[in-house]
């Protein structure tokens, strides 16, 4: 699974790190899933502070990721329903706002995955 030419999926779930925390994003985490999830290696969460903030984020990650030869599978959700998804095969990245982020409580369901990074 994955994508880019030579970036493994560690990689690509660090540059999204990486290019959500350039764009300001807060609680960023970095889940390692691959051994309690099948569709997926890791997970990116993190959080913006507005509607705009997360589709900043978005934009951010997806030109990091475009630049490195990475194209994303999937896109799902809308900046004004506080949430988005790019799924980048091997990597998912989920940006939401605050309220969002606390309603769905991602790391609690994925709590048996590995915390590799974690920027707040």
């Amino acid at each position: 699974m994955g994508g880019g030419i030579f970036l493994k999926a560690e990689g690509i779930a660090q540059l999204a790190t990486e290019a959500a925390s350039q764009k300001q994003a807060t609680n960023i985490v970095m889940l390692d899933a691959a051994k309690v999830c099948s569709f997926t290696d890791y997970f990116v969460i993190c959080s913006g502070d507005s509607d705009r903030h997360i589709e900043a984020i978005s934009q951010g990650i997806n030109e990091t990721m475009k630049n490195k030869g990475v194209i994303p599978h999937h896109k799902e959700g809308t900046p004004d329903s506080g949430w988005m998804l790019t799924d980048f095969g091997s990597v998912i990245v989920h940006i939401f706002t605050t309220i969002e982020r606390d309603y769905y409580q991602l790391e609690g369901l994925w709590h048996k995955a590995i915390p590799i990074i974690r920027i707040q």
